[in-house]
């Protein structure tokens, strides 16, 4: 078994889901669930087939987005892997409805940070052990690193 880290590959404050999934109607299934969810968001998906022709499998509203998806699916080849990159919206108006997708089986970010995925490739294929997702946490919050962290939740509408 040999080691390796692939890094997704986006612009700096692009968000994306990595999950992983068990069927090739994933791809389908997810577009559905995103459209349905969040109809004005735009997206790409790419999807890596774990059997037969073992193609990238993708999906979307947006070409850019796609060919983002697309490339990033290519370069992690992972077995059922499925990479989701979008705009005018964020992981968290989407990530419960991706959850419960019948074949998603787990979700390993959800992000705009930089990540690194850490992969075990065999002689039989690929696989996702785990995510490096942004930087080292360095310390510990203030008090006015709460007041900052509650404001900019207001400011967003997340919290009252």
């Amino acid at each position: 078994m040999e080691l390796k880290i692939v890094r997704v590959e986006k612009p700096a404050e692009m968000n994306f889901i990595l999950g992983q999934s068990h069927f090739i109607k994933t791809v389908e299934d997810l577009y559905e669930a995103i459209v349905q969810t969040v109809p004005g968001m735009k997206f790409g998906i790419g999807f890596c087939e774990s059997s037969g022709p073992a193609l990238v499998r993708w999906a979307g509203n947006d070409p850019q987005l796609i060919e983002l998806a697309q490339q990033n699916a290519l370069a992690l080849a992972c077995g059922h892997c499925f990479i989701i990159f979008m705009e005018a919206g964020f992981p968290i108006n989407i990530l419960n409805t991706i959850k419960n997708v019948p074949e998603v089986c787990r979700i390993f970010c959800a992000t705009a940070n930089p990540v690194e995925v850490v992969i075990a490739e065999t002689e039989q294929g690929r696989g996702i052990l785990g995510v490096i997702d942004g930087v080292k946490t360095k310390a510990i919050e203030t008090e006015a690193d709460i007041k900052v962290r509650k404001e900019f939740l207001r400011k967003l509408g997340y919290k009252l």
